[in-house]
């Protein structure tokens, strides 16, 4: 299966990403996790993502699914749902880096009736090589645009 062209500047995130993170918040008690990643080509003009993370222990902590996309114009779109109650829309450039790329990504987020507020969010992903690095921000619960969460992953697959 061939990737679809609109995919080629973001193909080496084709695979399966591991490492240690770290999150904080004002609202909560900081805390360190292992985070798995896998971006998978489906044949069509998107690529399928999942991400899942754990305690030190090894408990569940975190999942989310969605799609990313790369326009004609170089912008990156991810689409995602998580089951705290958020879809998020997420959206910025791919700048091209001599081993990779960086992008920010801003979304614009849903809640359902159910969910704490999130206003909005920013993650930033940036591929040098064989290690994939994310930070994640947002704007919850009254508390304006804070970063949350970070992570050093580096490919198993």
């Amino acid at each position: 299966m061939a990737l679809h062209p609109s995919l080629e500047p973001v193909a080496a995130l084709i695979g399966t990403w591991r490492g240690p993170g770290r999150g904080e918040y004002p609202t909560i008690t900081s805390f360190e996790y292992t985070e798995d990643v896998t971006f998978t080509d489906v044949g069509k003009p998107f690529l399928h993502y999942v991400q899942r993370t754990q305690s030190p222990e090894g408990a569940p902590m975190h999942t989310e699914t969605g799609f990313l996309r790369v326009s004609a114009e170089g912008i990156v779109e991810f689409v995602l749902a998580q089951p705290t109650g958020q879809t998020e829309l997420a959206e910025g450039a791919l700048e091209a880096g001599p081993d990779g790329f960086s992008c920010e990504l801003r979304s614009r987020v849903m809640n359902s009736g159910s969910a704490k507020a999130v206003e909005g969010t920013v993650r930033r992903l940036d591929l040098t090589g064989d290690t994939l690095t994310t930070t994640f921000a947002m704007a919850a619960v009254g508390v304006p645009m804070t970063h949350h969460l970070s992570s050093e992953l580096r490919r198993v697959e």
